[in-house]
Order: structure tokens, then C-alpha cells, then sequence
């Protein structure tokens, strides 16, 4: 119950800094803005910040010098989900339970509010306050890492080319390193460099993230084939339509459940170094876990 209260608050924040982040809906051109603000704030979790927030805390830091920080991580993910739904790629009609911006507003002004968000997020980067040992163009130069073809969008392509093959085990954690675990490690890592982590810290918030995401991948393939869409908030079954490889279809549900626990405990084992400053990353893990949607 404690860090679903820590979530909860921590989500009011974020959304209440986000609204001032991004142009407000009236701002010319108002329809750009109007979609973007569509799909900022239909709901998410705002997973990807609460983590960069947690891992300032860890390090002994002020979360308010990272909030522009996870929040501009929030951006780069919500341009992924906007460009993820359209025709062209996964073609959903729904997200977190909200018709999907291509179908509100058209799938060029969706293509304009994801390309419009990103640019948005390295503005964000820099009125963050990067800690002792850091500068903005670190926090630039690693988001951009994390959101290039190397990671977040080769991710997504290998994703594309896996549809309707069959791919190893190991070819499936590749693709996921990149469209899932590199983007929740980012978070962490900015998070630390706003805190002035030392490299001991760092890499551990590193290999938290790394083993965190790949679970969260995990879950998020188990929760397609075991929830229904009113649940998910997204149709359900995509993977098996779309023909993807999955951990439930190479591992089956239980070894996959199994997996996941393995992962997070790994995930567990990474925090310790921080003793009790980490135990809201430490709750978030099991949150991960456990979530039904």
C-alpha cells in the first residue's frame, strides 16, 4: 500500500508539471498542440518518471532537480506510443483505454504531435539541474542514446522485421534491450546524474534498469495473452495477431512468470548498495511485477 500511495503522489506531481511543460491547448497551432496534450495525458502510468524521481532519492538527491528530466523522458515515450499506434505500424484504435490520436485527430497531425514531442523532451532536459560531476550535455547526450537507432527505434524495427518469424530467445531479449529496457534504464540514469551519483551508483541504477525492464517486457507479453482489452486499456492479443515471438510463446506462461521473478529479484539484489534510500525503486519493482495492466 505504501508505494501505491508513493505512486499516486508521485503521479499528481508529474502530471501537474507536465501541464506547464507542454504549450498550452489554445497555443497556435492549436490542433498540433491539442494532440499532443491528447496523448500526454490520457491516462499513463508515468512509470518512466517516477523511476528517474526514485533514483534521485536513492542517491541522497532533490527530486524537484529531476523533474524536467523525467518528464522529458515521458516525452520521448509518449512520441513512441503516438508513432507505435499509427496505421503504418501497430495500427490501434485504442490507448489506455482512449482512441488513439490517429483516430482523433488523423494520422498526419499524429505523425507532427510525436515528431513535436521530441524535440520538447531536450528543451525539458536542459532546465534540469544536473548534479555535482555532470552537465546538461551529459543528460542530452544520454537521452539522445537511449531514443536512437541504436536502442529505442532499432528496437522497434527489429520488432517490425521479427512479425511472422520465428526468432531465438536471445534475438528477442535483443529486440527488447532496445524498445523496452533502454529507455526505462535512461530513466534511472538521469535520475542519478541530477543527484551527482558516483560511478558505483550509476552503474548500479544501471543494472537495476537493465533487469527491472526486461521484466517489465516480460509481464507486458504475459498480460496480452491473459487480460482482456477493457482491462488493458489496448487490444488485446496483438502479439498473436501480429504473429511477434513472445516469452510466453517460447517459454510458456509459467516459466515466463518465472523469469519475470527472477529478473526483479536481480533488479532487488542491483539496490543494494543504497540501503534504505532505495526502497521506493525496490517497491517499484514488485509493483512492476504484480501490475494487470
Amino acid at each position: 500500500m505504501e508505494i501505491d500511495s508513493y505512486v499516486k503522489a508521485r503521479r499528481a506531481e508529474i502530471d501537474r508539471a507536465l501541464d506547464s511543460f507542454l504549450p498550452p491547448a489554445e497555443t497556435q497551432p492549436a490542433t498540433l498542440h491539442r494532440a499532443m496534450r491528447h496523448s500526454m495525458f490520457a491516462g499513463g502510468k508515468r512509470l518512466r518518471p517516477i523511476l528517474t524521481l526514485a533514483a534521485v532519492e536513492a542517491c541522497g538527491g532533490n527530486p524537484d532537480h529531476a523533474l524536467p528530466a523525467g518528464c522529458a523522458v515521458e516525452c520521448i515515450h509518449t512520441y513512441s506510443l503516438i508513432h507505435d499506434d499509427l496505421p503504418c505500424m501497430d495500427d490501434d484504435d485504442f490507448r489506455r483505454g482512449h482512441p488513439t490520436c490517429h483516430k482523433v485527430y488523423g494520422e498526419a497531425i499524429a505523425l507532427l504531435a510525436g515528431d513535436a514531442l521530441q524535440p520538447l523532451a531536450f528543451e525539458l532536459l536542459l532546465k534540469s539541474t544536473p548534479g555535482q560531476g555532470y552537465t546538461p550535455t551529459d543528460l542530452v547526450r544520454e537521452l539522445a542514446q537511449a531514443a536512437s537507432s541504436r536502442w529505442l527505434v532499432g528496437g522497434q524495427v527489429m520488432d517490425l522485421e521479427a512479425e511472422g518469424v520465428s526468432v531465438s530467445y536471445d534475438h528477442l531479449r535483443n529486440i527488447h534491450r532496445g524498445k523496452t529496457m533502454a529507455m526505462l534504464t535512461v530513466c534511472l540514469r538521469l535520475g542519478g546524474m541530477c543527484a551527482g551519483a558516483t560511478d558505483t551508483q550509476l552503474a548500479a541504477l544501471t543494472a537495476f534498469g537493465q533487469a527491472a525492464g526486461l521484466a517489465f517486457q516480460i509481464i507486458d507479453d504475459i498480460l496480452d495473452v491473459t487480460q482482456t482489452s477493457e482491462q488493458l486499456g489496448k487490444t488485446a492479443g496483438k502479439d498473436l495477431t501480429a504473429e511477434k515471438t513472445t516469452y510466453p510463446s517460447i517459454l510458456g506462461l509459467p516459466a515466463s512468470r518465472d523469469e519475470a521473478h527472477r529478473l526483479t529479484h536481480e533488479a532487488h539484489t542491483a539496490l543494494e548498495i543504497f540501503g534504505p534510500n532505495g526502497s521506493h525503486l525496490r517497491g517499484l519493482a514488485d509493483h512492476l511485477l504484480e501490475r494487470r495492466y
